[in-house]
């Protein structure tokens, strides 16, 4: 019997039950991604949360790997839209065609997936980020007046490359909010590449098994809400948000000095819901502060922009982000 018929006697049993579902996910994801431990948690937390991240990081650190893994382990179905400048709308939506019988007939695009790798999304025109950003967000795509919805659960993957900027059209702050996580990926150890070349040099294979399917993955993210929180918790979240705006009475001298403009309060309900997911995943039944300090960073650093002087004496967002601890 599968997760999302069983009747958990309680609620504390079904935080048990994904505790013990997200160790399974991470043996199985293990058995292809070498290291990559926090990106991985990450992902997943973000995942039962029912948010979208975006992965930044050099070409050949496995992002499509990961998520092809991750989609294949969770027994969903999984696109690949590789993001170009000539990427039109409808390449990602999908188009009205006219059948034999001569009647419109909506042919499907890649984003009818649960989920979708948004490779270089920072590659295509605004027209095709936004309608990725709309099905983000309505979880639907509007095509010739009519509304499809797309097959839940829905999750986006989108990657970015921090290095190579020409020709390429950076994704505006209002659109940057709607990724949960902003996860950023580091090269290997030393250690943890030679095991990367032994394994892709070789002929082994990982077989992996099917831990959770798309019927269960919703029942958790259903159940990840239900998780009570302390108000002083729920609180801290909200200040920490708030502390990131320069008008705001809370704001420390670090965010007068080097910070635009601050997290909105999308940051704010996503500072809570990681931290129920990151306190579930723990073997905890109510998040507490250090949950939320644990996701903070994923949620703000997207979400600050610093100023010209931030820039030129190199302070960095995540170091804004700790200071407001």
């Amino acid at each position: 019997m599968s997760i999302a018929e069983t009747q958990f006697k309680t609620d504390v049993e079904a935080v048990d039950a994904l505790a013990e579902a997200y160790r399974q996910l991470k043996e199985e994801i293990a058995k292809v991604i070498v290291g990559q431990d926090e990106v991985v948690k990450s992902v997943l937390i973000s995942l039962f949360s029912n948010g979208h991240s975006l992965l930044v990081g050099v070409p050949g650190l496995a992002k499509t790997l990961l998520v092809s893994t991750i989609a294949e382990v969770l027994d969903l179905d999984f696109k690949r839209i590789q993001f170009t400048p000539d990427l039109m709308p409808s390449d990602i939506t999908g188009s009205e065609i006219l059948d034999e019988d001569r009647h419109f007939r909506f042919n499907r695009g890649p984003l009818f997936a649960n989920i979708v790798l948004a490779d270089e999304i920072n590659r295509t025109p605004p027209k095709t980020q936004a309608a990725l950003l709309e099905a983000m967000q309505e979880r639907s795509v509007t095509v010739a007046g009519d509304r499809h919805i797309l097959p839940m659960p829905f999750f986006v993957l989108a990657t970015q490359n921090p290095i190579e900027q020409e020709g390429t059209y950076p994704l505006p702050e209002a659109q940057l909010d709607r990724f949960m996580f902003n996860i950023p990926l580091e090269y290997p150890s030393y250690e943890e590449e030679i095991r990367v070349v032994k394994e892709t040099t070789s002929n082994y294979e990982a077989d992996l098994k099917h831990i959770l399917s798309g019927r269960e993955i919703q029942f958790f993210q259903a159940l990840v809400r239900k998780i009570p929180i302390a108000d002083k918790v729920l609180e801290y979240a909200v200040e920490l948000a708030s502390k990131t705006r320069p008008p705001s009475q809370k704001a420390p001298d670090i965010v007068k000095q080097y910070i635009s403009w601050g997290a909105g309060p999308r940051a704010s309900q996503y500072l809570v819901l990681g931290a129920k997911c990151n306190a579930a995943i723990s073997g905890k039944y109510s998040p507490d502060i250090e949950d939320v300090q644990v996701i903070a960073k994923y949620v703000l650093r997207h979400r600050i922009v610093r100023n010209y002087k931030a820039e030129a004496e190199g302070i960095s967002e995540d170091k804004i982000v700790e200071k407001l601890f």
